[in-house]
């Protein structure tokens, strides 16, 4: 088994990474330098997330590359965190892959401008272009985690190209949250999740997850190593304050493990 997958197997709770893109967006609108995304990932951090999300776009309309550096410096005082960049290895993510080395990158089929990702690899189109970018990932000592629709058929080829995880992109299901649809998006995540780790592959999932819709997906959906949230979780803190709001989403995790 990949060295990769083996350390995965040994945690045995949903993590929370924290995407800090929001603060960093916030922060471009002047000049002053607040708020800090270094401050922000430390608070998130001192109140229990599991780990930290950057998604350094090329246009850099929130996180720049000083962030990329900046948040790996702090991550060197907290080892037990883990350090996720996101974003298209086709575009500029692989430069801070290879200087930054986080443990997880996340490869996202995003177009250059893209307003915020809204689909999944197609793998059949580019599975062979994103092997040996894989592969550099892995010699790095890099994971790899490929942002996926929910697709059972597709977790197969996911595994063959040489991916670690899966991040199933979850805002069909947080469209239909409290509708008619819910239970039906369930079942499909639900089902992806499973063709995922039938392969061997490690379940993250992100995109509109929120703390109205966190725990009942967690419930109906086996295995999910991870969620990264951002943008709910930075609306939620200007209300609630960024420590309690991580709190709050730590509890809704918990809250699910404790019905399973």
């Amino acid at each position: 088994m990949n060295p990769l997958i083996a350390a995965d197997a040994e945690r045995r709770h949903t993590a929370l990474s924290v995407n800090v893109n929001k603060v960093a967006q916030l922060r471009n609108t002047r000049h002053l330098g607040i708020p800090s995304v270094v401050r922000a990932a430390t608070l998130c951090l001192q109140a229990g997330a599991d780990g930290i999300t950057v998604h350094p776009r090329p246009d850099e309309r929130h996180i720049r590359a000083h962030d990329v550096h900046d948040v790996a410096a702090l991550l060197k005082d907290w080892p037990q965190a883990e350090y996720n960049i996101e974003g298209n290895p086709f575009h500029n993510l692989m430069g801070f892959v290879r200087a930054v080395r986080p443990q997880q990158a996340t490869f996202v089929p995003d177009a250059e401008g893209q307003f915020t990702s809204d689909h999944g690899w197609d793998l059949a189109a580019d599975g062979e272009r994103l092997r040996p970018l894989i592969d550099e990932c892995h010699a790095l000592g890099v994971r790899v985690s490929l942002f996926m629709d929910p697709e059972p058929e597709a977790m197969a080829r996911a595994r063959a190209v040489g991916a670690d995880r899966v991040e199933l992109y979850t805002e069909p299901y947080a469209a239909a949250h409290g509708r008619a649809g819910q239970g039906a998006q369930l079942a499909r995540f639900a089902a992806a999740a499973a063709a995922a780790l039938a392969q061997g592959l490690g379940v993250n999932a992100g995109h509109d997850l929120n703390r109205d819709n966190l725990t009942d997906f967690l419930r109906a959906v086996p295995g999910v190593r991870e969620v990264s949230i951002g943008h709910a979780l930075i609306a939620d803190a200007l209300e609630l304050g960024l420590p309690e709001t991580v709190r709050d989403y730590l509890r809704c995790i918990r809250a699910a493990q404790a019905a399973a």
